[in-house]
């Protein structure tokens, strides 16, 4: 690569190039975790089916019509697991304990994770950590390389794998080769802390087009290329999956351009439209009471996703009369993620310390305002709490785009409820008529709840009509079709 920087570490002299590859996959994703679950019989016996996330959904099509192969982690530590799926050829990366906790928890997750999310909790720069990140991403692009056909097109996604399309490259000059980060790409006075941060953007240079949520995104990167790199840069603004800026390298040029992800718009809302689900959408209103307002939270447990914002908003809604605590209800669906990372653990404290306060003030021994649940939700319940609930509260700090708010949507062809969602996550480029609020303004934040649930119902209809027509007609089918058009250039 003609840059003003040499390549993060040189991948080993394994004879991988072109004329090695005499069988392999048209098409190839590299991601972190590859799309299996694992279930264990009672005989012993290991099946392996797809795992039912929505990268998987919106890649299902090409893998059905093309031969194609998926490079990732199991998800267990020292694992031996060799998974095999229907239609997909299964590359899997062996991690040991010691890299989970130095690349995963470690570099992607106490350093690129919360500088990515505006610093919202300090990040760790740890060379040790640094050095297993560069031998793990080594590690996946040796994989890549080894699964992909002749000419083939690769397709590396996210954060934990950015030095993956340069090493690739140095690998198979042959391959096209994409890059798609899922999350917020932050702007040059945060990036710039980065100890490593001319080896992580050659890293992304690897690729012939880098794709973002926001052109936001795209033009951080442009900039840090410029700024950083000294290398020369399209001027032009970015738009939705059409305008792309420029990177110019000399032997070739590198596109940059924003790729709004969604979710199988018509899927979701066809399942929350069965009768299993509506029916237990009831049960679950009267299960809690029947309340006059049902609000719902369904989040990772993050510090990034703002579930402090939320439940301190309806304290203090109810300590100013706005709600009544006796015909209110906040369900919040938290995940527990990443328990070994102390910023995690402290949020957790956190929110269940304000949940319990809340529950003490308001509630009563048979109804408290808030129903917290710590655990994973099965995905028919999920949706019967979307149909169920009266208003979605999604409040992050920051986030990339955050597809809670989609599939919210998606589950109310009724016209029935609202959304109130953060102007910091990337969905309120998109869906301008939800109550939007900002996470960092009590008053912007407890008017904003407020509204959703005590507007006229001709307003909050008319909201969620034009929300559910953004949802249902950009699904995650066009994300990525958008992207692989634009990276094959068809």
């Amino acid at each position: 690569m003609a840059t003003t920087e040499s390549n993060p570490d040189q991948p080993d002299s394994t004879p991988s190039g072109p004329d090695a590859a005499t069988a392999g996959a048209d098409f190839v994703v590299v991601a972190n975790r590859l799309p299996v679950n694992k279930k264990v019989t009672a005989d012993g016996t290991v099946e392996w089916t797809r795992a039912p996330g929505g990268l998987v959904t919106a890649l299902a099509p090409i893998f059905d019509k093309t031969p194609g192969a998926w490079v990732g982690w199991t998800g267990s530590a020292d694992s031996t697991d060799d998974p095999h799926v229907e239609g997909i050829d299964i590359r899997a990366v062996p991690l040991s304990s010691a890299e989970v906790e130095d690349y995963y928890e470690g570099f992607s997750n106490s350093t690129l994770w919360p500088l990515y999310h505006d610093g919202l909790v300090k990040p760790e720069y740890r060379a040790d950590w640094w050095d297993v990140y560069v031998e793990v991403n080594r590690r996946f692009a040796r994989a890549a390389s080894e699964a992909a056909a002749p000419g083939a097109t690769v397709w590396v996604q996210d954060y934990q794998l950015q030095l993956v399309p340069a090493l690739l490259r140095e690998l198979r000059p042959d391959l096209k080769i994409g890059f798609f980060l899922h999350i917020p790409f932050p702007p040059y006075e945060l990036f710039s802390q980065l100890p490593w941060r001319r080896e992580i953007l050659t890293g992304l240079l690897g690729a012939d087009l880098i794709g973002f949520h926001l052109p936001g995104g795209a033009q951080n990167f442009l900039t840090l290329a410029r700024r950083i790199l000294g290398l020369p840069v399209s001027s032009a603004p970015v738009g939705v999956r059409t305008d792309f800026g420029t990177v110019d390298l000399g032997e070739r040029t590198v596109r940059v351009g924003a790729f709004p992800i969604s979710i199988d718009s018509a899927g979701v809302a066809a399942q929350a439209a069965s009768s299993s689900v509506q029916e237990r959408a009831a049960a679950l209103r009267a299960e809690l009471g029947n309340p006059r307002h049902l609000l719902l939270g369904v989040d990772r447990l993050d510090y990034t996703k703002g579930i402090d914002v939320r439940i301190e908003s309806l304290e203090r809604i109810f300590a100013a009369g706005r709600l009544n605590p006796a015909d209110t209800v906040l369900v919040q669906l938290a995940s527990p993620s990443r328990e070994n990372v102390e910023s995690y653990a402290r949020l957790r404290d956190t929110v269940e310390r304000t949940v319990s306060h809340i529950n003490g003030t308001y509630g009563t021994v048979g109804s408290p305002p808030v129903r917290y649940l710590l655990q994973p939700v099965p995905r028919d319940e999920l949706l019967a709490y979307f149909v169920a609930a009266d208003a979605a509260l999604v409040t992050p700090w920051r986030d990339g785009m955050n597809l809670v708010t989609k599939e919210y949507v998606a589950c109310r062809p009724d016209l029935g409820g609202a959304l109130v969602l953060s102007e910091f996550t990337g969905a309120a480029m998109e869906l301008h008529e939800a109550y939007l609020m900002n996470p960092y303004d009590a008053d912007s934040t407890d008017d904003a709840v407020v509204a959703a649930v005590t507007d006229p119902p001709e307003e909050r209809r008319r909201r969620m009509a034009i929300l559910r027509d953004q949802v249902m007609n950009n699904d995650v089918d066009q994300w990525a079709r958008s992207f692989l058009d634009a990276l094959t250039g068809e």
